[in-house]
């Protein structure tokens, strides 16, 4: 077992019986022209989980750790985009120079090259903002004996907090690297985080990724 130092406590976990889920890490929302900057966000406040996200990939890669990448987006029709969706995110499906916005198949749908999934890594495709909401991903995680989760991505306060409490329903023990996630609201980022960990870890435990690579074993130290 491997213990990280995190909040409320100690994370302890195996890596054998754990999944790497980096939520979100696309086009559309980490550089300009995608659905963040339509929205009027600064997207550079992004970028900086994606250097801390590379090394955390590469150890847990080492490690043969199971990584499952997602990607937010509907259908070329939008048949799965409900309409109170839409209209709040009336860019949804318009054309930008990445091609139509959170739509799938398009160059903006798709995940960052600095961060891009290796043959075999899972990239699940989700229409909302939780990681579970009409995917196989809990199937996937049971078949694979997976029981905790190494949760990274964006946004901290929207699809990376769905998620891990989608987990948490399900039984899953989820630890969230504070600097492989990321907000175009710094504010909701560390609210969002003092969340996850609040009342003896309600949700999960909030770590770093230093402490989670310096707790590896020594072959995936970075």
């Amino acid at each position: 077992m491997t213990a990280v130092p995190a909040e409320p406590g100690p994370f302890v976990f195996d890596p054998d019986t754990t999944a790497l889920v980096v939520i979100d890490m696309q086009r559309d929302f980490l550089e300009p022209g995608g659905f963040g900057s339509a929205l009027g966000n600064d997207v550079s406040l992004l970028s900086a989980a994606v250097e801390p996200l590379q090394r955390v990939l590469a150890a847990t890669r080492e490690l043969g750790m199971t990584i499952i990448h997602t990607r937010e987006g509907h259908r070329p029709d939008m048949a799965d985009c409900p309409p109170a969706k839409f209209a709040r995110g009336e860019f949804i499906g318009t054309d930008s120079p990445k091609g139509r916005i959170l739509i799938r198949g398009e160059y903006g749908h798709d995940i960052v090259d600095e961060l891009a999934p290796l043959p075999g890594e899972v990239v699940l495709d989700k229409p909302g903002k939780g990681s579970f909401y009409a995917t196989d991903l809990e199937l996937m995680l049971r078949n694979a004996g997976v029981k905790s989760l190494i949760v990274t991505g964006v946004t901290t306060e929207v699809c990376v907090h769905t998620t891990v409490r989608e987990a948490n329903d399900r039984g899953f023990e989820c630890l969230v690297l504070s600097d492989c996630c990321g907000s175009y609201f710094p504010e909701f980022h560390e609210v969002a985080l003092r969340m996850i960990s609040a009342q003896g870890g309600i949700f999960g435990w909030v770590g770093s990724s230093s402490d989670l690579l310096a707790a590896l074993p020594i072959g995936a130290r970075a």
